[in-house]
């Protein structure tokens, strides 16, 4: 199961240990549920992007984006920042984190399919690098915002090149029938190309696409790219000039179960540039500066959530068979993506070793919703009995980022752990949080 924990996590006599220290430790001293954030495991995945994207496109290597959606905070911004990647925001709240943060905003890339014109005009005034179209409509709120602070404004359009991801599809996002985007196919892209251009204060910069979320092989991010390189040869021969860039956006797998075989930077850079340098030279084009956004494989694995078992009940099924159904102190309030998208996850007892025969399993949340399951097919010792921990790896990705208050349960913390020392950079609500927004 290594390929499903972060590096500084390790096992001693069956308990669970982060940077040295172990789960009773951190249970104690913080609680649960907590999600532990390996620091040291962050950073190198976000280096390894970095140089991965370097040594494999040289000086056509563009910017390695943080998808803040995956996880945000100010402490993890900073990282960021001093990791030497830039960093993708899709709302005004994400663009106040980095800015409280000190990131600096030339190297913001500023995303979503329906940016408010206060965000809009945020993101000018501060000066981003980048703004992602997404509709006609913004292309005009994108120019007024640039002319009102008498700045021309870089944008990239995002092109939907109808690609069907192998992934779940509410996180396909690359096929014709989504939201976001404009579509090769139809001519909606040559659309927007043109509009873009009749407005002095943008400056087109190429194009993006983003093919979906948890894709494990490479095929369809070649076949994405090289329709992409498409519209940049028709540029050229229509106006005589190249568009300097393109954004491949992310959607790299991680591994969530110990079967799972992640898309590693090693291979995923040398691998797109194969593809562009290909697709390049079948349309006869200098090789632009390309981009990735690997956000949820850089904070995904690098995070745990550590749970208090509070009840066990065997339950007999339609089979004849049973399963113990062991219900944490967590749920659906912080990960959601069970739910949501069918998405699987594996535990371990992380306070002691057990000797027991496995037997079916099913972990479940606190919530009073039938669907409030954190795994739903698991083998786990049949001895687990209410007190012990479990630790499920591979939530760094949009478990604190999209938990919610549901039945009124304080969000939990998260606490970065670096060289044996721990500490929370994100606190855990309380009850007089949730009680804040009365009026």
């Amino acid at each position: 199961m290594a390929n499903v924990w972060s590096s500084n996590v390790s096992f001693k006599d069956g308990e669970l240990h982060l940077s040295g220290i172990s789960a009773r430790t951190l249970a104690r001293d913080f609680g649960t549920p907590s999600f532990f954030l390996d620091e040291n495991d962050f950073r190198d995945r976000a280096t390894a992007w970095r140089t991965a994207l370097t040594d494999s496109f040289g000086e056509n290597a563009g910017t390695v984006y943080y998808a803040a959606k995956a996880f945000i905070c100010v402490e993890v911004a900073r990282w960021v920042a001093e990791s030497g990647i830039g960093l993708d925001v899709c709302t005004g709240g994400e663009l106040a984190v980095a800015l409280a943060a000190g990131f600096p905003p030339e190297k913001i890339e500023v995303h979503g399919n329906n940016k408010s014109v206060v965000e809009i005009e945020r993101a000018v005034e501060v000066g981003v690098g980048v703004i992602v179209i997404d509709s006609l409509f913004e292309i005009d709120r994108v120019a007024q915002a640039a002319r009102a602070h008498g700045r021309r404004q870089r944008v990239l359009l995002r092109l939907t090149p109808g690609i069907e991801a192998h992934t779940h599809e509410f996180i396909a996002t690359a096929h014709e029938d989504v939201k976001f985007g404009f579509s090769i196919a139809s001519g909606a892209a040559w659309q927007a190309v043109l509009a873009v251009r009749e407005q002095p204060n943008l400056e087109l910069r190429g194009f993006h696409s983003h093919i979906g979320s948890q894709i494990l092989t490479m095929d369809a991010f070649g076949i994405a790219a090289d329709r992409l390189i498409s519209l940049l040869g028709k540029y050229r021969d229509e106006f005589g000039q190249q568009l300097p860039e393109l954004d491949l956006g992310g959607g790299y797998g991680i591994s969530y179960l110990p079967s799972d075989e992640p898309l590693l930077p090693t291979v995923v850079l040398p691998a797109l540039f194969d593809a562009v340098q290909s697709s390049c030279a079948t349309y006869d084009l200098d090789l632009p500066r390309v981009s990735i956004e690997p956000g949820r494989a850089i904070v995904g694995p690098a995070m745990f959530t550590l749970y208090e078992v509070g009840t066990t009940k065997e339950v007999a099924l339609e089979s004849g068979a049973t399963r113990n159904y062991i219900s944490v102190d967590g749920g659906m309030s912080d990960n959601i993506r069970s739910s949501l998208y069918d998405a699987e996850y594996t535990a371990v007892i992380a306070n002691r070793v057990s000797d027991s025969a496995v037997t079916a399993a099913r972990v479940v949340g606190k919530h009073c919703e039938t669907g409030d399951i954190v795994i739903r097919d698991i083998a786990l010792p049949a001895d687990v009995v209410p007190g012990d921990l479990l630790a499920v790896p591979a939530t760094g990705a949009y478990g604190r980022s999209m938990a919610s208050n549901y039945n009124h349960v304080p969000r939990p913390p998260v606490i970065a752990v670096i060289n044996g020392k721990a500490r929370a950079i994100l606190r855990r609500e309380t009850e007089a949080d949730l009680l804040g927004l009365d009026v």
